[in-house]
């Protein structure tokens, strides 16, 4: 998608004009610092517009932060050229050093990480921006989580116990009945049925290397074909749990629900709601990324590093906020969790 400057500006002049919005409104105005991005950048176009590659759900939140970067920087003298095409696209963008930064919609595959690596001797700096999706919701995406029939009478579990469920090998010992996370009665002796896509998928494969401590799949593991197969499986089988990522459960079965869990011994369990997941505390976040190429002991890129200041000000999260009732749901950080974002990109 390529967008000229008169388009941005028009854009930036409804950007600034928005209020702050939820949390936002708590951080500090963004005050523009002035940068230029030099003719031999790798990331320019041949029409030397900066560009920028990475997943189609950005589209309009990256119009908008392009827009507001623009009318926050008059003497910019560039444009921007976006290709968002998936998160797919994004780290080799980067790698190949023809994207200024690779906007994700989720971590990067251990295949990305592997490649990026192998190409530049180290990994790229993972900055997050925003958390994608909040739920459980029938008008939007809802967060990666754990999913059970509605007649299974289990309050939530831990990251802990999901952890020692769905996968084997943990220290505290695997479980595979209903019994070992406290159901009695008929459940007590029954043996736990785990439903999901393909473990060795992108998907899976991510969720287990960063909320499950990377251990494997129990062998009881079904891997089914999609999401919808999946919560049908769900929707007849009591003892069944799931793994699932943004899922809309209303649009199949109503025999299906979110379960809450907790992020240790002791916390509360927790569904993925907006003010949930807003002040940090779901046990399994969705952030959204933004990967940037810095080199150990070396500065940021100055564009890319402004660019980055801006998202993370009162008037870059206000965007986010903006999208709460859009299909993406996209949420902004706390406050107190900018502040370790803007240390990582001094």
């Amino acid at each position: 998608m390529k967008m000229n400057l008169k388009k941005l500006v028009l854009l930036g002049a409804v950007i600034v004009s928005l209020p702050s919005l939820s949390n936002a409104q708590d951080l500090p105005s963004y005050v523009p610092h002035p940068v230029t991005v030099p003719d031999g950048a790798s990331y320019l176009t041949l029409d030397r517009e900066v560009q920028i590659v990475g997943n189609d759900g950005w589209d309009v939140i990256i119009d908008q932060f392009n827009a507001l970067f623009l009318k926050t920087h008059p003497a910019f003298g560039r444009t921007f050229h976006t290709v968002l095409k998936g998160s797919s696209v994004a780290i080799p963008g980067l790698e190949m050093g023809v994207s200024a930064f690779a906007p994700m919609g989720r971590a990067m595959w251990e295949t990305d990480r592997a490649s990026f690596h192998r190409f530049h001797g180290y990994d790229p700096l993972d900055i997050h921006v925003g958390y994608d999706a909040f739920g459980p919701r029938s008008t939007g995406k809802t967060p990666p989580g754990i999913y059970v029939n509605v007649s299974n009478p289990l309050a939530g579990l831990t990251v802990e116990q999901v952890k020692r469920t769905l996968t084997v090998g943990s220290d505290r010992g695997d479980v595979s009945q209903w019994g070992q996370l406290g159901l009695t009665g008929k459940w007590a002796h029954r043996i736990i049925h785990i439903y999901g896509l393909d473990p060795s998928g992108g998907g899976a494969t991510s969720f287990r290397m960063e909320y499950l401590g990377g251990l494997p799949f129990a062998p009881t593991y079904e891997k089914l074909d999609s999401q919808a197969e999946v919560l049908r499986a769900l929707a007849e089988d009591p003892y069944g749990i799931a793994l699932l990522g943004y899922v809309d459960t209303a649009s199949v079965s109503e025999r299906v629900r979110m379960l809450p869990v907790a992020a240790r011994d002791g916390a509360p369990f927790l569904l993925p709601s907006y003010d949930v997941v807003r002040a940090g505390r779901y046990a399994f976040p969705a952030y959204l990324h933004v990967y940037v190429n810095r080199e150990p002991g070396k500065p940021l890129d100055p564009f890319v590093k402004e660019y980055l200041r801006m998202v993370l000000s009162r008037e870059g999260q206000a965007i986010l906020a903006e999208q709460k009732d859009s299909e993406e749901g996209y949420v902004p950080l706390a406050p107190e969790l900018i502040a370790a974002q803007m240390k990582m990109i001094e």
